[in-house]
């Protein structure tokens, strides 16, 4: 297998990754199962072994589609020397709507987060997942864009304690190699990190987060958390749900995600995001390179993130923006890039 992503540890395990990922939550909806199966084996020929789904994908999540994107994988993993590969799934929270996940989760705890692993190591076909993760808090957050939190929005949750127990028990049984958590804030992984240092239990290994050249917030708080408690960051969206590719300035009904699925745009139809793209790809044509290269070349440059999760409707797609994630980024292009960040500062929170 050729090596062409640097492989390091996440956090602070033994669990080596590359610095990509590939996420597959279009897999069952924007991509068909043979399209797939050709972007995975793609991505192993050229070193990338780590693979991240969820058991509510694809995304738009749908009754007709649920558990899709691991299904698939799973029938490819068949195929593969399972050891070689690093797979990481997670368990939905409540207070989605999403009925046709085990009838609709109405908390984090014990009995839900066992139901789910149960669900997905069957259509993984496999025995383990190397890394599991929480999708979101299930407690009071700002999240998917919304971008201020609100005491009044408090509500009765699984503790954080009980949640981290339950993931214990499935580490201590071998179904879970690591845990992590995903969409989290600077509270709720430390909460995570005493509880486990306190009781003896594990420690998660990993936040996965949006990250890209309009949604910053990261580096706020989180940046430090995650730098002193040797955690890191899974990037995801590194071309926010396509506005870094440039597709929307000349046509805001070009074919995608958001044109297709409007209601997924709400962390990218603020005003400041468009005028932010539009001065990031007039710095990427500059320096003679493209928007995609810019910005998916920034976030895995970037020293705290672990691994840049690109995904892809298409081979072809895969194709073009795999290449593009190695694109190197000198300290004079970032002293451009943070000028820009400074004006249009976080517009897709």
């Amino acid at each position: 297998m050729a090596c062409l992503f640097n492989p390091q540890p996440l956090g602070h395990s033994e669990l080596i990754v590359p610095d990509v990922c590939l996420g597959t939550m279009t897999f069952g909806e924007q991509t068909s199962e043979q399209d797939a199966h050709s972007q995975l084996d793609f991505a192993l020929a050229n070193g990338v072994n780590f693979i991240d789904t969820a058991e509510m994908y694809s995304v738009p999540s749908r009754a007709e589609t649920y558990g899709a994107s691991e299904t698939i994988v799973g029938r490819w993993l068949t195929r593969q020397k399972r050891e070689q590969i690093i797979v990481a799934s997670k368990v939905a929270g409540p207070l989605r709507k999403l009925d046709w996940i085990r009838g609709g989760p109405t908390a984090m705890d014990r009995s839900n987060i066992r139901a789910a692993i149960e669900g997905s190591l069957q259509r993984l076909q496999t025995d383990y997942v190397d890394l599991y993760q929480l999708h979101w808090p299930e407690r009071n957050q700002p999240m998917f864009g919304q971008w201020q939190f609100d005491p009044k929005e408090d509500r009765e949750c699984t503790p954080i304690r009980q949640q981290l127990e339950a993931l214990a028990e499935l580490v201590q049984e071998g179904k879970v190699r690591a845990i992590g958590l995903s969409n989290e804030h600077p509270w709720g992984v430390m909460q995570f990190i005493r509880l486990a240092d306190e009781l003896g239990l594990p420690r998660v290994l990993s936040t996965q987060n949006a990250y890209n050249l309009i949604t910053r917030t990261f580096e706020t708080s989180l940046a430090e958390v995650c730098h002193c408690e040797k955690i890191g960051l899974l990037a995801y969206s590194p071309l926010a749900f396509g506005h870094l590719t440039g597709k929307y300035l000349n046509d805001p009904a070009a074919p995608g995600r958001l044109s297709q699925w409007p209601a997924f745009g709400q962390r990218y139809c603020k005003p400041n995001v468009i005028p932010a793209v539009t001065a990031y790809a007039a710095l990427a044509e500059k320096h003679e390179m493209t928007l995609t290269q810019l910005a998916l070349g920034f976030v895995r440059s970037r020293w705290f993130v672990s691994s840049t999760i690109i995904g892809a409707s298409s081979l072809t797609q895969l194709q073009e923006t795999l290449p593009a994630t190695r694109t190197a980024i000198s300290d004079e292009l970032l002293d451009e890039i943070n000028a820009i960040h400074l004006k249009y500062t976080n517009p897709a929170p």
